[in-house]
């Protein structure tokens, strides 16, 4: 037995460089802690995308509107779960909620969830699609037919005056929505800035840089699942509504970029006594994550594609290669981008002169299975809300495109 420690020993302090503290070998947040804000903060992002619509009436983001919907609710449901999962007791989350601590940020997301998934989100979501589930209960029959009736809470009132408050409701529910996804991602990144104890983390700047990054994580997940939709459903991409999402993408890409790069200049002039163990961090052992994917391949490169597009004439066909590309970065960039600061900021030593390293685990909790679980396990849910909710239905052709190339209809 003894023989086992010391052999389990000697293998951490492997990948342990200079001098460190002895509880500091193993990196307590894993695989699941940075799961767990990115999917948060893309249902942070798909519902900004959606209120586009709503609440500054952007037309041309209204063929995405349901399926940004349906997109949060789902990855919103397993946004909890790799929490629970990295809990040692995870049966007992539910005493934070009936014994709430006000001055603790991770004991208030219980009630930040709540108050988002069951005041905004279920209840604008419940009253785009009312009138739909009353018609779709009688025009279906069998399970579907009751799920739908039960679906409508016994409202069945279909008439102008029903559906005009149902549009007001939805307005108001928006508006509202927008505070609240702020909130629900914001307090994600304050949660780290306020950790003083860790100069990777403690910045005031993280809760705006994880929140812009939220949302431009967010809007490319949206059009890149409008992009498969079309394509499994062979129907034609609708050129304007990516164009303007692509526009919005593109801004936000910028601000979220800048205020990153104002975070390092920051560090930079400031060069704290920690600047010299974060400086050989980023240059060592975070350099393929954070150098190569999250700068180079997550926000270079679709800078660099959407603003080829911005500022130049480009066919419709390589527009949409360059949408392919540039979604499927930003989302990689993203994600790495949280990798880097919880992974990140658990490498280096609190004596500013050791590093260790973080190994994952094919198998386990919170494995890479695990996490490859959790990952996959919104995109069936949201397959399943589509199949129950389609997003698509009632949507109609607009005009031509001003450039002359012919525009397919809205999926529908």
């Amino acid at each position: 037995m003894l023989l086992a420690v010391l052999m389990s020993a000697q293998e951490s302090l492997q990948g342990v460089v200079g001098y460190i503290y002895p509880n500091e070998l193993e990196a307590h947040w894993s695989l699941l802690i940075v799961i767990y804000p990115y999917i948060t903060g893309l249902v942070a992002g798909a519902f900004i995308l959606a209120s586009l619509e709503r609440v500054f009436n952007v037309q041309e983001a209204r063929p995405t509107y349901r399926l940004a919907l349906l997109t949060a609710l789902a990855f919103l449901i397993v946004a909890p779960m790799p929490l629970l999962a990295h809990l040692s007791k995870p049966l007992r989350f539910w005493e934070t909620l009936v014994t709430p601590h006000f001055s603790s940020a991770m004991a208030m997301f219980g009630f930040v969830y709540i108050w988002y998934l069951l005041v905004v989100l279920l209840l604008e979501i419940w009253f785009e699609y009312r009138a739909d589930m009353v018609r779709w209960s009688r025009e279906t029959t069998g399970w579907l037919s009751k799920v739908y009736r039960i679906l409508t809470l016994g409202v069945m009132d279909t008439s102008p005056e029903a559906k005009q408050f149902d549009e007001k409701a939805i307005r108001i529910i928006s508006v509202i929505g927008i505070p609240s996804a702020f909130l629900l991602h914001g307090y994600v990144g304050f949660i780290f800035g306020s950790i003083k104890a860790n100069p990777w983390w403690s910045s005031v700047l993280i809760p705006v840089i994880f929140l812009f990054s939220a949302i431009v994580s967010g809007i490319a997940l949206v059009i890149l699942i409008y992009m498969v939709a079309n394509a499994l459903r062979r129907n034609q991409q609708y050129m304007p509504s990516l164009d303007t999402l692509s526009r919005y993408l593109f801004y936000t890409l910028i601000v979220d970029f800048t205020l990153e790069g104002l975070d390092v200049l920051h560090r930079t002039y400031a060069a704290e006594e920690s600047f010299d163990i974060l400086y050989a961090l980023v240059h060592g052992r975070l350099f393929e994550t954070h150098i190569v994917f999250q700068l180079i391949i997550g926000t270079l490169v679709p800078l660099v594609l959407l603003g080829i597009i911005q500022i130049s004439k480009v066919s419709a066909q390589l527009r949409q290669a360059f949408y392919w590309i540039t979604t499927v970065s930003i989302l990689f960039g993203v994600f790495f981008m949280r990798w880097n600061i919880v992974i990140g900021g658990q490498l280096f030593s609190k004596s500013f002169r050791g590093f260790t390293v973080y190994k994952m685990n094919l198998f386990g909790a919170e494995s890479l299975l695990t996490g490859i679980f959790f990952m996959v396990l919104p995109v069936a849910i949201l397959v399943g809300l589509i199949y129950l909710l389609p997003p698509w239905l009632g949507s109609k052709p607009k005009a031509a495109d001003p450039g002359g190339e012919a525009v397919a209809p809205h999926p529908g």
